[in-house]
């Protein structure tokens, strides 16, 4: 990715360790921020005690959404922001953000027509349905941020007729249907990497390094740890910025300041494999209320369904993980919308939990917790004291938004001038992306002819990767390339590419971050081992630490994503079929009946 290597920048903060910024976090809220902070030519360093966007910023709904729920908590310049940047986002990354129709199921008239005003006014708190009038009211006012750029079209209403024609499966109690138009991000994770990239493509003196943890400090002097050698070294920094999300005052702790700034919610979410539900969704995310008032979605990922999400508030970050009650949940919410689609637990390939980065709130409903972002400013050290500024809060939507503040917040303190905007800065593969299918198809046919590969391949990489995909042919093209036998749509050619040029530094980090592999449920021990073969090569692993590796992820999927990979670790190939997502105390025969099964093979 960086022109030098992970050991080559260490030893480069080693021999010069006096630096304008340390960043810590490397969720999208951190990485927004470096990649802002890059391109004003500033001395950068970036580290995350793991992987890039493997915290809170691996758990999100994929959206990039203005947030049309916050408008009845009176969050209209929130709204106002998040729509003008899910718009940017959608024409400065269109190979991983485009538009995303929502539709809303609707069953009732007037319902929930007191209940804005009155939420507004502090004098509500508890949820109640919103009716045909009070969702019309609120998509009109949503389309009406966006009218300027265009970027989406205007929402439309259907009655319960048209919108039994268009969705057959729907719950025929549905007098209407609204949809407005949000935006999908295909795979966050990878929207991350590459703003990373360009970040340190751009400017050497941005540094970026994961798997770097802050020990502690002296004085002005803060002390880094390589998570993968134990070894430390030290470094001096002008300005720190505290970017943890949910571990801010964790952080903050070290660095000698006790806060309270984060109140953090947690959202847990699963992945289906269910073709029924599939179709009878489209291309549509089902933006709908449950029978208790949560709000709750079901979103379209690929080949599969993505269900969500929770908003439960959790003490320790590092304990958020999805409960039987939660798959319970969002199982028995799906029969809301449509009641004739069986969903059974052996359907559920994938689910992953998060902490959102909220600011410390009173609310008494998790629901009335302002999701807008903040800087908060702590010093530390003396002659003279180090600021440290903390962002709280942020999302995916607004990342640009909350590092452009949080920048010139920096740019000021260095007394240094902003040199550019990133209001309109394409994003790695996003770079002369081909927008239209004549311009798609001459792109395609243009780099077959330049490297050989058949179209169906390189239109798979550009789907994937954007006009990266170039880059990635170039070197596939000379390299001794096959098709994986557990990933045939991927080839030993294209992750040895991500592997060398991403900061892969684990086989999660590509299984879970740089590909969608393990969130769509395409887990097995085959083709861990078959990853686990090709990266080793590329990091000249023995054959112990490649094994050491698939059994770490088969441990993550296990204990983050309640996959239960260890049977066939132990060699049963039966058992191999299928994970377990149980209660603790359930035993692993339990499985078929009082807990979930949870499938980790499914192709």
């Amino acid at each position: 990715m960086a022109i030098l290597s992970r050991k080559e920048r260490i030893q480069q903060i080693t021999n010069n360790p006096e630096i304008s910024v340390l960043i810590v976090g490397a969720g999208i809220n951190g990485i927004g921020l470096f990649w802002d902070l890059a391109l004003q030519g500033v001395d950068v360093l970036l580290i995350d005690r793991g992987d890039y966007a493997s915290g809170a910023s691996a758990a999100s709904s994929h959206m990039a959404h203005g947030g049309i729920r916050y408008l009845e908590n009176g969050e209209f310049r929130l709204v106002r922001e998040a729509v003008q940047e899910r718009n940017r986002l959608i024409e400065n990354a269109p190979h991983l953000v485009t538009p995303l129709p929502t539709t809303f199921p609707i069953f009732k008239w007037f319902s929930g027509l007191l209940n804005a005003p009155l939420k507004f006014l502090g004098m509500l708190d508890r949820p109640s349905e919103r009716g045909a009038l009070v969702i019309k009211i609120g998509m009109t006012l949503y389309d009406l941020y966006t009218r300027k750029q265009g970027t989406v079209p205007k929402h439309t209403f259907l009655g319960r007729k048209r919108s039994l024609e268009q969705f057959p499966a729907l719950n025929p109690e549905v007098i209407f249907t609204g949809t407005y138009f949000d935006g999908t991000i295909h795979s966050p994770e990878r929207l991350a990497a590459e703003l990373v990239i360009d970040a340190a493509s751009t400017n050497p003196k941005a540094i970026p390094l994961t798997y770097v943890s802050l020990a502690g400090m002296k004085e002005n002097f803060f002390q880094l740890q390589d998570e993968l050698s134990g070894e430390s070294f030290t470094i001096r920094p002008k300005v720190i910025v505290n970017a943890a999300g949910p571990w801010i005052d964790n952080v903050n702790r070290n660095l000698g300041e006790r806060t309270h700034y984060i109140g953090g919610t947690k959202g847990s979410h699963l992945v289906l494999d269910h073709l029924e539900l599939r179709q009878a969704i489209g291309e549509h995310e089902f933006f709908f209320e449950n029978k208790d008032g949560r709000i709750v979605l079901i979103f379209p990922l690929a080949d599969r369904v993505l269900v969500g999400t929770s908003d439960i508030r959790v003490d320790d970050p590092d304990d958020a993980v999805i409960t039987d009650e939660e798959v319970q949940y969002f199982l028995d919410m799906i029969k809301r919308v449509f009641p004739g689609i069986r969903v059974d637990p052996s359907q559920i390939v994938y689910s992953f939990s998060g902490v959102r980065p909220l600011g410390n709130s009173k609310a008494s409903r998790t629901g009335q917790i302002s999701r807008n972002h903040k800087i908060e400013l702590n010093e530390v050290g003396r002659n003279p004291s180090i600021p440290v500024l903390s962002l709280v809060g942020g999302k995916w939507t607004t990342f640009r938004a909350f590092a452009e503040q949080a920048a010139d917040q920096v740019l000021e303190r260095l007394d240094l001038p902003r040199r550019i905007s990133t209001a309109e800065i394409k994003i790695g593969g996003g770079k002369g992306f081909p927008n239209s299918e004549a311009s798609r198809k001459a792109w395609v046919s243009r780099v077959h002819s330049a490297y050989g590969l058949s179209e169906t391949r390189v239109e798979t990489l550009l789907s994937r990767y954007g006009t990266r995909a170039e880059q990635i042919t170039n070197y596939i093209s000379s390299a001794q390339d096959r098709a994986l036998t557990q990933y045939p749509d991927f080839s030993t050619g294209e992750i040895e590419y991500i592997v060398q040029e991403e900061d892969v530094v684990h086989l999660d980090d590509f299984l879970l971050r740089r590909s969608m592999l393990g969130m769509l449920g395409r887990s097995s021990k085959e083709g861990l081992d078959e990853l686990g073969q090709i990266i080793g090569r590329v990091k000249t692993w023995s054959h112990e630490e490649i094994q050491a590796e698939v059994k770490r992820t088969a441990e993550i999927l296990r204990t983050r994503h309640r996959m239960d990979f260890h049977r066939y670790l132990e060699g049963n190939r039966e058992s191999a079929t299928r994970a377990v997502v149980a209660s603790p105390s359930a035993t692993r025969e339990d499985t078929s009946t009082s807990s979930y099964g949870l499938r980790g093979d499914s192709y």
